[in-house]
C-alpha cells in the first residue's frame, strides 16, 4: 500500500510526500475520527480541473487509475489501494485525470 500526502506549501502550490503508513506492530493503523465519506466514480477521461482540497480528507483508490498533476508539473499516478491525505486546502491546488480505459471509483473518508 502507498501512502502520499497532498498538501500546500509556503510557496503557495500543492506537493506530494510519499510517507510510511501510520501503521502499529499488528499491522493495523489508530482509529481516527471522521466526520462523512462519499464514493465517487469518474468515467475514463474525466477531468477534474485546478481545486483544493474541500477538507482534509483521505482519498483511497478503488478501481481504475488516475493522475494528480502538481502546478510545478509533477505528475504521480494513483492505482488501486493507493492512499492519499488531501490537506492542499488554500492557494492553486491540482488536477485529477481518470486515465486508462475503466471507470476510476474511490472513496474519500473527511477527517475530524
Amino acid at each position: 500500500m502507498r501512502f502520499v500526502r497532498l498538501y500546500t506549501g509556503e510557496d503557495g502550490q500543492s506537493h506530494l510526500e510519499e510517507m510510511d503508513a501510520p501503521m502499529a506492530l499488528v499491522e493495523q493503523a489508530p482509529f481516527e475520527p471522521v466526520t462523512g465519506v462519499s464514493f465517487r466514480r469518474y468515467p475514463p477521461g474525466h477531468v477534474w480541473d485546478w481545486h483544493n482540497a474541500p477538507r482534509r480528507q483521505y482519498v483511497i483508490t478503488l478501481a481504475g487509475q488516475a493522475e494528480i498533476v502538481l502546478g510545478d508539473g509533477t505528475v504521480m499516478s494513483v492505482s488501486p489501494g493507493d492512499v492519499l491525505l488531501a490537506e492542499d486546502l488554500t492557494e492553486k491546488g491540482h488536477i485529477i485525470r481518470a486515465v486508462g480505459g475503466e471507470y476510476r471509483v474511490s472513496v474519500a473518508i473527511a477527517v475530524a
